[in-house]
């Protein structure tokens, strides 16, 4: 696949921003984030060749009228400061052509390794003076078909950040708001300000390692139904969040989780890691007082599930647990939800919730002797709805990211299955492969029959 950039630009906000706004302080939990972009790239299908042009001025135009309200995305970061130069630099907006049709990318055959190229820039192209903090491409197909592909630094931003600007983003460019106008909100530094922390590295650089590789794998709603099926059936009598059969995030994490733990312990002859699943969970509208759900900056929390290395053992590995493994993940997470309107009232619980566990987590996954699983659901923001002139898209992607032993769990078009983003160190990926076959064909021809 050959991606030429035909043309690239600096797109200012439409009205300069006040002096009083000109410097972005970043929360201490967006200090902590690597030095990277959270990406995600829109597929649409054949647009005719009429149409292109002005649907591409009307983003352009429509861009520069919304960034007044997202004022620091058009400025730079300065990291020796901690805060963002909101100097109206402006968002790098470029246009692509690609020498293959769409379905070549987005069909089966379709590797991760590929989207990064429809990526404006480097997906760890950030937080220098020169680096963009919002980059957008527009890709257009040998077909006719069209990739928008975005980048946010993950300095300022979480991925529902991104979706919060889509969304806005949208609204301006089709003229609609429908009844929730977006104000986003940039105070997060208020709640927790920064502390002039280094950034955790987890091995992201601007020369990143690329033996950080990514595999997707299917769930639709037949699969997800059994995986449930074989859950309720173990728990008849005792389902948890008063009788309701459990998230098919949950059942798809669980499943995957048990198919890394497994390989893990393939690959090392045997032997079983201690394990820590961290499940990431968005803490905004449910803190008290609330956070807004516009709010800017990380608003993540993790609930964290470990297991010694004799219980992974026993419990994940040889006795092949699902339900109780799907039953401790829900719990924490239900936890995880429970403990969030203490995070701005009792602010040590809140800095331990948001900052202090985020480290252990961290240096448990340079222990050897653990496997650290980062889990984090992108199910919900709302991104198949995102027409921006092209009609709705027929799929939402992320790109090769350089986190390693990571699910990202995707919606898929018809809204009932997912599409599980798999981020592993490439020795580790075909052990995962035949594990997570093995669990999957196991769990499928077990489940009970109704």
């Amino acid at each position: 696949m050959k991606v030429e950039v035909e043309r690239r630009k600096l797109i200012k906000p439409l009205t300069a921003t006040p002096s009083h706004l000109r410097s972005y302080k970043i929360s201490l939990i967006d200090e902590l984030n690597p030095s990277m972009h959270v990406v995600r790239i829109l597929f649409y299908p054949s647009v005719p060749g009429e149409k292109l042009r002005p649907i591409i001025i009307n983003l352009e135009e429509s861009l520069a009228r919304i960034l007044p309200l997202f004022y620091p995305l058009a400025g730079r970061y300065i990291k020796e400061n901690h805060l963002v130069d909101c100097n109206d630099q402006g968002v790098e907006f470029s246009e692509a052509t690609v020498d293959c049709d769409l379905l070549a990318v987005t069909g089966a055959g379709g590797g991760a390794e590929h989207l990064n190229h429809l990526l404006p820039i480097d997906i760890c192209a950030a937080d220098e003076p020169t680096d963009p903090i919002l980059a957008v491409r527009i890709n257009r197909f040998r077909c006719g078909g069209v990739a928008i592909g975005v980048c946010v630094s993950h300095r300022i931003s979480d991925s529902a950040c991104l979706g919060i600007f889509l969304q806005a983003w949208k609204d301006a460019a089709t003229g609609g708001s429908g009844s929730d106008v977006i104000k986003p909100d940039f105070n997060s530094h208020e709640f927790f300000p920064s502390e002039n922390l280094p950034p955790l590295h987890f091995g992201v650089s601007r020369t990143r390692d690329t033996s950080v590789i990514c595999e997707r794998f299917m769930f639709d709603k037949e699969a997800i139904s059994v995986l449930r099926d074989i859950y309720t059936a173990a728990a008849s009598t005792t389902l948890e969040a008063g009788g309701r059969p459990p998230s098919r995030v949950v059942v798809v994490s669980a499943v995957l989780t048990q198919a890394l733990l497994r390989a893990d312990r393939a690959k090392k002859g045997g032997v079983s890691s201690a394990a820590l699943i961290a499940q990431a969970i968005n803490v905004r509208e449910r803190t008290v007082p609330p956070v807004s759900k516009h709010a800017w900056g990380t608003w993540v929390s993790l609930s964290y599930l470990e297991y010694s290395a004799e219980e992974a053992r026993l419990h994940l590995l040889e006795n092949g647990d699902f339900p109780g493994l799907v039953r401790k993940m829900r719990e924490t997470t239900i936890q995880g939800v429970k403990d969030c309107p203490r995070i701005l009232s009792e602010r040590e619980f809140g800095r331990w919730v948001l900052v202090d566990s985020y480290f252990e987590a961290a240096k448990k996954a340079s222990n050897p002797n653990y496997k650290v699983i980062w889990i984090t659901d992108w199910s919900k923001f709302g991104e198949y709805e995102l027409d921006f002139g092209f009609g709705k898209p027929v799929w939402v992607s992320l790109a090769d990211v350089p986190l390693k032993d990571m699910f990202i769990l995707m919606n898929t078009k018809s809204n009932d299955g997912i599409e599980a983003w798999v981020y592993l160190h490439e020795s580790d990926m075909p052990f995962f492969e035949h594990e997570y076959h093995r669990v999957l064909e196991t769990l499928l021809t077990t489940a009970p029959t109704t």
